[in-house]
């Protein structure tokens, strides 16, 4: 029989002394393993034995009876009251009133106001751009010079027309003298004083002066006609003086009110022609915001008495640090239904004067405007609320379950009715194991009953979830 010894990884095989030599050692080896093994066996079972005698051995301790706990909370005072919660939206600044400038008379730009840049401020009557004048110059002087000609040729008519009529008065007395003259004649006659041919000649004078006097009638006729005409072309030509007026003056392109500029194609040496826009400009002092009422919301506030229209509003926009605010005024309801929004859009002029300088169109700011008014509520924290139906009020140290329902929210206030006397003080903070006969202390309570009021810039918050939340303690008393 051959033995192998194994070393690591390596196996060679054994001579006859060397296997001797390893049995030898395997026989010491068992008798060393034997008292290895009994004594860490009699420790472990010392140690055993030993905490059991301590545990039996051991006298009792004296344990302190339990406590309830206490709870350190907050509370108000309930206070009826009429309460009108704010509503809040949010809109967009819109210029109010918005122009086109657009060039009234062709040419070329010969002058612009350094001051003509886009977000720029202009003032009412600035000259902001000049069209070349030349043309428009000549146009004015030669409707001066025509209406000038026919004036006088006007003139010139009425006093020939003075002259005829006064022949016509002439001819008249010269025309009654020759009806007397024949008629003295034809009495002569029968006498015999005065020949036949005396009195035919008589008729021949009276003949002519009544010619005469229908010539001067039909030529007055005549000069009033065409001093008619003539009156005629001064009216249009002083019509035309007034266009070439109007034309040079519309050279000069004015601003028609304080105003932004909001866009200008005007600069020097473009030509401009009729009809194309200048400069665009927005009233400064005619902003208005743009806001949009849920169906809702637009019903309850039809719904009251007041009229939607002329309401103040408060407007809020959020940049910088501090929030600006500014006062408006609705002004007018959109004319339909904005089916994209669902809604009624709704337009409040901006009042305050800070707002040309500070506000711009487009810009996104909180509107908050007074909603329905509720008589007879209290108005408590969102966190006195226990499951949309409930509040606990502190009396004499515990707490007491009161009955209430949710009349409207405003910003993170409730305002509820029920069963709170006046003066309760009411639990405002949350506790997980809140329940009736909940031993709680506050530091201060209030003493006096305090009604308060709806903010101004309070928003409308959704209703809140009523997940319990809180530890063992709670915050200390405000």
């Amino acid at each position: 029989m051959r033995y192998w010894l194994r070393e690591g990884w390596h196996v060679k095989p054994l001579e006859i002394d060397d296997v001797r030599t390893v049995k030898i050692h395997k026989k010491r080896s068992l008798w060393w393993a034997i008292p290895q093994t009994i004594v860490p066996i009699a420790v472990i079972a010392l140690a055993v034995f030993g905490a059991k005698f301590l545990v039996a051995t051991k006298k009792d301790v004296p344990q302190r009876p339990p406590r309830e706990q206490v709870y350190i909370i907050d509370s108000v005072k309930a206070a009826y009251a009429d309460h009108r919660p704010a509503i809040q939206v949010y809109g967009s600044v819109v210029a109010g009133q918005t122009v086109d400038l657009r060039a009234l008379v062709a040419g070329e730009v010969v002058a612009s106001n350094p001051a003509l840049k886009v977000g720029a401020r202009v003032s009412k009557g600035d000259e902001l751009l000049t069209i070349d004048r030349f043309n428009y110059e000549g146009a004015v002087t030669e409707a001066r010079a025509n209406l000038a000609e026919v004036r006088a040729s006007l003139a010139e008519r009425e006093a020939l027309i003075q002259v005829e009529e006064g022949d016509i008065v002439r001819s008249r007395e010269q025309l009654e003298l020759a009806k007397k003259d024949l008629a003295r004649a034809e009495k002569l006659l029968a006498s015999g004083n005065v020949t036949p041919r005396g009195v035919d000649e008589r008729r021949l004078v009276l003949s002519q002066r009544e010619q005469s006097l229908e010539r001067s009638q039909n030529k007055v006729r005549a000069e009033k006609a065409t001093l008619e005409r003539q009156r005629v072309t001064l009216a249009r030509l002083e019509w035309r003086l007034e266009q070439a007026e109007r034309n040079l003056r519309d050279t000069v392109l004015k601003a028609p009110f304080d105003g932004v500029v909001m866009s200008e194609s005007a600069d020097l040496g473009r030509l401009l022609n009729v009809n194309d826009v200048a400069v665009s400009l927005y009233d400064v002092n005619y902003l208005e915001v743009r806001f949009t009422l849920s169906d809702f919301k637009y019903g309850q506030l039809l719904g009251e008495n007041e009229s939607l229209i002329g309401r103040k509003v408060s407007v809020t926009w959020n940049v910088g640090e501090e929030p600006a605010r500014y006062e408006a005024v609705i002004d007018r309801v959109g004319a339909e239904i904005n089916t994209q929004r669902g809604g009624v859009d709704v337009f409040a002029r901006i009042v305050d004067e800070r707002a040309g300088d500070e506000l711009r169109p487009g810009a996104f700011v909180q509107v908050s405007l007074p909603g329905r008014e509720f008589p007879h509520t209290v108005r408590l924290p969102e966190t006195a609320v226990y499951g949309g139906d409930h509040v606990f009020i502190v009396k004499e140290g515990r707490l007491e379950r009161r009955e209430v329902s949710v009349a409207a929210y405003d910003d993170d206030a409730v305002l509820v009715t029920g069963s709170l006397d006046w003066g309760d003080d009411v639990l405002t903070t949350r506790i997980a194991e809140v329940g009736e006969g909940l031993r709680v202390r506050g530091e201060k309570l209030d003493k006096q009953p305090k009604s308060a009021a709806p903010s101004d810039g309070a928003k409308k918050p959704v209703r809140p979830s009523e997940t319990v939340g809180g530890g063992n303690t709670m915050d200390s008393m405000r």
